[in-house]
């Protein structure tokens, strides 16, 4: 790694800590989530006895927020790659994330995410595979 790109991850960094990282409409499009289909996905993490979990998603971009769903983040996308994107995200008082999220097709995709949430720290791993339509 170079000394500009340590700068620029650093300077990245900084502005995440202090949540001055663009909302959602800067930044670069996360257009590999636009690929992902609308409906309603079955959840399966990893390494968890629980049940498989379905959800109804309109938008890919919900993923990226599975543990803050209904809160408006600032989000600083790292990765916007054509089958992968990584988006840190800082809900204000309220927590914060960064998830990975790998297309294999545009209805079975890949989650990593961690980060605090109601003031609890959390880690999982999950495969989303689309199901149907939502009801």
């Amino acid at each position: 790694m170079g000394k500009k790109s340590i700068r620029t991850a650093a300077a990245a960094a900084v502005l995440f800590l202090l949540g001055l990282a663009p909302a959602n409409g800067g930044g670069p499009s996360l257009g590999m989530l636009d690929a992902v289909e609308a409906g309603s996905w079955e959840l399966r993490f990893r390494g968890a006895s629980a049940a498989p979990q379905r959800i109804c998603v309109d938008h890919a971009r919900k993923f990226i927020q599975l543990r803050h769903q209904a809160e408006a983040c600032d989000r600083f996308v790292v990765e916007d790659g054509a089958s992968e994107v990584t988006v840190q995200y800082t809900c204000r008082g309220r927590g914060y994330g960064r998830t990975h999220i790998r297309r294999e097709s545009s209805r079975l995709i890949q989650i990593d995410s961690q980060g605090i949430a109601k003031g609890l720290p959390f880690e999982f791993t999950a495969e989303a595979r689309r199901v149907g339509d939502c009801g």
